[in-house]
Formats: structure tokens, sequence, C-alpha cells
């Protein structure tokens, strides 16, 4: 069965974990290139896949060829490790399935929940203009879709192209519920880097063999840190360096002197990633979804939410039946337990690897790529700062050259005492929280964009999230006395199109550690960081306002500060948040509010019928 041209670069095996449907759409006219993509998600322990690739200007094309399969899947089991568990899942795959579009293309997504918890869907990145009801952050921008019901997220992506990726968002369900999303250039536009001879999906994971759920309910019920996974995994498979995982590792074959582009995703939860190729160099192009300038490296950071587009060139004359290990492991800057385990993919070259997979490699020479030491600051500071805007007439840098509003947010964790009658497992006794700006970020019960739109804030939420610090200290010296943070729900409100910029300090008040900071509804542009305190007066004058890198997700520097500048061009409530999950579940987390312009273009639409009620 002929699959559209994009969709064929991506090597038909890598397909299978992520696809269970495929499809042919023959156009003849040029014109209305942007059209409908109609998909299903049902999450659930057994579902039914039903995706549909339609066009609502139907009648000015010749008619689509469609070839649509129906897969019935029952309760899936999902092993790893030796150890057997069912898995919640989106259509029955681990990871998800990929959702494909073209820049202009309008998307549509009908999410049915088959399972007891509550769930919601982020599409990570995306700019969602006008169109905050289908963010999908629970209890900010919609309340959760119960058992039994379903929601039709309806978005259209608008100037983006490139590789991003969805994710349950809610608790910690997205340890299992996360796939990609990728956005092709529209019809005859060209990537501004060499076309590949294949392009393929990495995902990283975590494998947990405890139920996610339980792992955090039992962490913020004794106020201790959370167990950690018990395995690092690219697309769903640890790799055989873990027990009896041989057949569980990644393996591509290559073609010598082939380019190919990666897109990685980091989509673990709670660790950022080293990631190199033995024996081969990667050129980065791309960083969420943002065309950068290239540029070469054995080894690049990936934090949680973040994606990474790379090339890499086989070599043309490689080692006669030689493997070359694709290897992560953590970024590590806090001070409790993590991870410390490594997960490999196998890469092969078809003209000398002729095993099979289950051949030996003790057989064969294996070459192993050397990754930065667990807690390389230097090498993470050094990367972050490689990364530049492309920055061409095409693909301008449009970062805000003057401010309207400037914020200083710090972020880190806090000590709260431990509630009376209860032992808790915190230092000295007490419950570990994090926070921004000393708050930590409670939740409501009703949806927080649906309380703004109505007007019905009053006991839901206040406004009044400070714009610094509410006390001064050395914010990354020797901590305060008072490690104790507050518990609310502020938001911070901003005018329709005023121009941002941000400063987040990292803390030591239990420790500098490096944040994943993830920003819904704008891309933003990182114009400056730092080590120590942030200085207000001399820090400026090294902005870099002509080519920063555009991103969605930034990391915090341990020990240090980070500047953000956007437009909030984009009315609604959006989130912003720590995408390490345990520091989410502890409060390191807030919401900001865009106030509508003027007219219908530059206001919020009123909710869909069908959204969630909680």
């Amino acid at each position: 069965m002929a699959m559209p041209a994009s969709m064929s670069r991506i090597h038909g095996s890598l397909l299978v974990p992520f696809l269970l449907l495929a499809f042919s759409a023959h156009f003849v006219s040029a014109k209305h290139l942007a059209i409908t993509r109609h998909y299903k998600f049902d999450v659930g322990l057994y579902s039914l896949l039903t995706l549909l690739e339609s066009n609502e200007n139907f009648n000015l094309f010749h008619p689509l060829i469609f070839s649509v399969h129906y897969v019935q899947i029952q309760t899936k089991n999902v092993t790893r490790l030796c150890h057997t568990k069912s898995l919640l899942t989106v259509n029955g795959q681990y990871p998800g399935p990929t959702l494909f579009a073209r820049e202009g293309d309008r998307v549509v997504v009908k999410v049915t929940n088959h399972i007891p918890n509550n769930v919601t869907i982020h599409w990570h990145g995306i700019r969602q203009l006008r169109s905050a009801w289908a963010d999908g952050p629970a209890y900010v921008t919609q309340c959760p879709i119960q058992t039994g019901q379903s929601y039709v997220y309806k978005f259209t992506i608008k100037g983006q192209r490139g590789t991003l990726w969805w994710h349950a968002h809610i608790s910690w369900l997205r340890a299992s519920l996360y796939g990609p999303i990728i956005i092709y250039p529209k019809k005859h536009a060209s990537y501004p880097f060499p076309k590949p001879h294949q392009e393929v999906p990495i995902l990283f994971g975590e494998w947990w063999n405890a139920n996610t759920e339980t792992v955090i309910n039992q962490a913020m019920q004794n106020g201790g840190g959370p167990n950690v996974s018990d395995a690092y995994t690219i697309n769903g498979l640890p790799g055989f360096l873990y027990n009896c995982s041989a057949k569980h590792t990644f393996r591509l074959k290559v073609i010598p002197a082939k380019t190919y582009l990666f897109r990685i995703i980091n989509a673990a939860l709670n660790d950022e990633l080293f990631f190199a190729i033995a024996n081969h160099t990667l050129t980065v192009v791309e960083t969420d979804a943002v065309y950068v300038k290239p540029f070469q490296t054995n080894v690049i950071l990936i934090s949680p939410g973040q994606t990474t587009n790379v090339l890499f060139t086989a070599k043309s004359q490689p080692a006669p039946n030689a493997t070359f290990l694709m290897s992560a492991r953590p970024y590590v800057t806090g001070t409790g337990t993590f991870d410390n385990s490594t997960t490999v993919g196998i890469l092969e070259y078809v003209s000398t690897n002729v095993r099979s997979a289950n051949s030996s490699l003790s057989l064969f020479p294996v070459m192993k790529p050397t990754l930065p030491a667990l807690n390389d600051t230097s090498f993470a500071a050094n990367f972050s700062q490689k990364i530049r805007s492309l920055g061409s007439k095409k693909f301008p840098a449009a970062v805000p050259q003057k401010v309207d509003r400037q914020f200083l947010f710090t972020v880190g964790l806090g000590l709260n005492p431990c509630p009376k009658g209860q032992t808790c497992q915190g230092p000295n006794g007490t419950k570990f929280a994090a926070s921004i700006n000393n708050i930590s970020f409670v939740l409501p019960t009703t949806a927080l964009l649906q309380a703004h739109f109505f007007s019905q804030s009053k006991g839901v939420y206040t406004t009044s999230f400070p714009d610094n610090p509410p006390f001064h200290f050395n914010y990354t010296g020797a901590p305060p006395n008072n490690t104790r943070t507050l518990n609310d729900t502020r938001l911070k409100v901003v005018p329709f199109n005023s121009s941002i910029q941000l400063v987040l300090q990292d803390t030591s008040i239990v420790g500098p550690e490096s944040h994943p900071l993830h920003l819904h509804g704008f891309n933003f542009f990182v114009v400056g960081q730092g080590v120590g305190n942030y200085n207000v007066t001399t820090d400026p004058s090294n902005f870099n306002l002509v080519d920063p890198p555009e991103r969605n997700t930034v990391g915090v520097p341990s020990g240090g500060w980070v500047a953000l500048r956007f437009r909030a061009d984009n009315p609604g409530v959006w989130f912003m948040h720590c995408h390490l999950e345990v520091h989410t579940s502890w409060g390191l987390k807030m919401a900001w509010v865009v106030l509508n312009g003027n007219g219908k273009s530059q206001s919020l639409p009123p909710p869909p019928k069908d959204l969630p009620s909680c």
C-alpha cells in the first residue's frame, strides 16, 4: 500500500510501533494545500482504532484514495525486564501513535477514555493560537475526560513545522501515554538542510515495574521523594544492558554514506538525558520544532519536554561487522535519588552486518560512545550556548527588542512542616515542596480557563501572583532559615500583545538543581543565561537579541538563571511548569492569563459544546 511521500521517508519497520493504519492520498491540484486531518485516540487497556485523513474542501480535489485498517486490540499486557503489567495505552500502542500533519493543517482528534482514571491529552509545543480549549492540561484549560466520555481536540498548526509530541497531562499518566507529532513543511517546501535518506523517530522514556500513580500518591502522602524508574527506554525498549532485555533493544540498520534524520523526543518523567552514537558525529538542525544554525557535536543534552532533530551520516567504510551503540543516560544536578542506568540501541550497517536480531553481540566488535559525567554542568551550559535560531529571511528570529513587562521568578524546592499526627520522610521529618516565587501552586477543582472566560474566578483563583520573589536572599548561596512555601492558586495577568521578559532564577534552598520549564501556548526566545544570581544591572548587556534560540521548554541552569522574552499574542490561560513530574506534583507550576485584544481575531472564542465538565 502506498503512503504519502512525507511518510515514506520513515523506515517501514519503525512505523510499526507508532502506526496501526496506513493510507494513501493523491492530490492533483496544487491549490488549497492545507487540509483537515481527523484522528481517533482511544485511551484504554483495549481499543478499536479508526483513523481517517480527509479534506474539508473535497470538491476542489480529485477523490482521495483511502485504505483504512480497523485493528482490535485486546487487553494490553506489556513485558519489559521480565515483568508483565497491564499498561495504559492510546490505541493499544506503546509508545502511542504518531500524529502526522503539515504546516497549515487543521487537526481534529477525538479522544475517548476507556480507563478508570480521568485523562487529558496535551499537544506539547503546538501554539494553540486562539484554541486554548484544545491545549489539554487538566484543571487549567479543561476538566478531565472521565471514564466512558470523549472530547474532540481541534486546532490549526500555524507557522510551525518540525518535531513535537503529545502526552497525557494529568498526574503521572504520561509515563506510557505519549507519542510523536511530526509536522512536515507545506507542500513543495523544503528543509533548510540536506534532505535525509531516512527519518527516524527516537523517543526516550522510562519503564516502571510499579504503577506510577501508586508511586506519586505514596510520595505525596509521606512527603519524601518518590521511587525512581526501573529503566530508560528508546522507543519503548530498554536495551540489552538491562536484565532480560536482549530482545527488547531498538535496532536501526543504516546504509553506508547515507544521511539520516533522528527526530528525538525526551518523554521521560523525571530525567534530563545525554545521548550519543558511538563513532558518529551529530549535526543539530532543529530544537522544539524551530530550525537552528546547524552545529556538530558528539553528544546532545535533552530535557524532558524538549525535542531535538539531528542529522548524521553513516560511514562510507564502516569497520567490518562492527556494532555501534546509541546510548542515553541521565544528567543529574539534584541531591535526590535517580535512575543511574543507561539505555542503548544498536546501529548496524546493512552491507556488513548480516546476523539476525538474536545473534550474540559478543561475536562482533561493539563500539561504545563516551558520555559526559552524570553531573557535567559545564557541558550542559556549553551545549545550550551553541543553539542559535536560524535567523534567515525565511525563518527570522522575531525576538522582542523592547519589553513592556519584566518579571523575576525564583524556581526551586522547599521544605514544609509535617502535618500533625503524620510521619514524613523529607529531610529532618519535613515534606518536600516546590515553588515559583515561593508559591506552591494548587490546582483547583474547576478549570481555570472556564473560570476566566465566564468571569467566575471567585473561589477558584486570584490574580496576585508576584512579579518578583516575595523576599530577597542569596538565591544560589546559603539557604534562608525559613524554607516554607505558600500553597495557593495565583495567576499572573498580562495584556494582549505585550512583550514579556521573564528571568527564571534557580535557588539552593534544598540544593541547586536544573529545572526544565515548559510554557504552554507560546514559543519564547532564550536571550541570556548565567551562573549565580541574576544581576539586573549588568547581565542584560550580554543578552543575545539577534539570533537567540526559540523554544517551548528550557532548562534553568543548576545554580544559575535564564532570561526569556516572548510576545503575549495568544489569549487564554496558559500553564507554565517544571517538566520534571515530581517537581510539578510538588507545586513548581503557575499560570498566565493573557487578556483578549481588539476584535474577534484577538479574542478567545467560546468553549466547544463537548468540553468536559468537572
